[in-house]
């Protein structure tokens, strides 16, 4: 979908932003850009959407040099997210998330219906947001509307620069969850740009670590934390790297769907629309989604060994913490 082919980007200063840029982006997967201040990451992303152009190289769209692409027709074609949002404060949220639509000539029922369909989509229901203005919301509610600006002429594309930066790290959490949700529906093809090695761990299917405007590594988070391949990607994903790996270990991979006879009645009680309430507080399922993280720690908080795994609203397996203890210690 997205190709750079030995591109450089350097400025009137001096400055060579991005040197010798390499990868692919495959289609309908989020490649996340990470590294340290002024590592060309950000500038790499711009290269996209022809906000910035390259000195040498080609960008690849869809199998067609960005160049040879009208600028604002691609503009329109992809989406873009901002840490500070951009939103028109004198617009209602509806009309903020119409704005492209409306600039493509889309008619008004199919606006309507589309702005509606992404409220929803991003937890703002239509029937109390669409006419409020963004001032009357809260930080996270404005990166929904956002969100949901940039995905309303569904385009093949989106482009977020730092989009959950500047909130909270509960509402940063959430944002997080409910991206990866929406993700899982759309199929987009995404290129996310930050700088924290926890939220690229957790939000890409790959992972290019920059460095100087220098690609150092391209590769699946996994990969990554099992073999750095320099020791500045080493130092940048932390001395942590076990924990880490809990973080992009999903349930489904450790799970078994047949129910061991010591944690049938805990199963049976799920299935029965029961809560389950144990030693440590209540016992809380995970999905195959889930990380073994999440798992791990609803485990220890309710005191005990085996959750149930759900998967709407059916129970599908169970994970239990000597299972992820087992993968850590390297027997899975």
């Amino acid at each position: 979908m997205i190709r750079f082919d030995d591109v450089h980007k350097r400025y009137s200063d001096g400055t060579h932003a991005v040197k010798g840029l390499d990868f692919t982006v495959e289609e309908g997967t989020t490649t996340v850009l990470v590294g340290p201040s002024g590592c060309g990451k950000t500038t790499t992303m711009r290269l996209v959407n022809r906000l910035e152009e390259p000195t040498e190289g080609t960008v690849h769209y869809d199998g067609t040099d960005v160049r040879d692409l009208d600028a604002t027709t691609l503009r329109r074609d992809i989406g873009y997210v901002i840490q500070d949002i951009g939103l028109f404060d004198h617009m209602t949220v509806a009309e903020n998330v119409a704005t492209v639509p409306d600039l493509k000539g889309w008619d008004r029922e199919r606006i309507d219906d589309r702005v509606d369909e992404l409220l929803e989509l991003v937890d703002l229901p239509p029937g109390k947001y669409r006419d409020s203005h963004p001032t009357e919301l809260s930080g996270g509610q404005r990166q929904r509307v956002g969100v949901a600006r940039a995905l309303a002429a569904d385009p093949d594309v989106l482009l977020m620069d730092e989009p959950f930066g500047a909130l909270d790290p509960i509402t940063r959490e959430e944002l997080q969850d409910e991206f990866l949700a929406i993700q899982r529906d759309i199929e987009t093809t995404i290129l996310f740009v930050t700088h924290s090695i926890d939220e690229a761990l957790k939000m890409g299917d790959r992972i290019a670590v920059m460095n100087g405007g220098e690609l150092v590594q391209y590769d699946t988070p996994r990969a990554l934390l099992d073999d750095p391949a320099t020791k500045f990607v080493e130092d940048f994903v932390g001395p942590d790297r076990t924990l880490k790996r809990l973080r992009v270990l999903r349930v489904g991979e450790v799970m078994t769907e047949q129910v061991p006879d010591e944690h049938e009645d805990v199963v049976e009680a799920f299935r029965a629309d029961r809560g389950v309430v144990a030693d440590g507080g209540e016992v809380i399922p995970v999905t195959p989604d889930d990380s073994a993280q999440v798992a791990l720690s609803r485990c220890i908080q309710a005191n005990v060994d085996a959750l149930p795994v759900v998967e709407e609203a059916s129970v599908v397996g169970v994970v239990t913490e000597s299972a992820i203890r087992e993968w850590q210690r390297g027997g899975v």
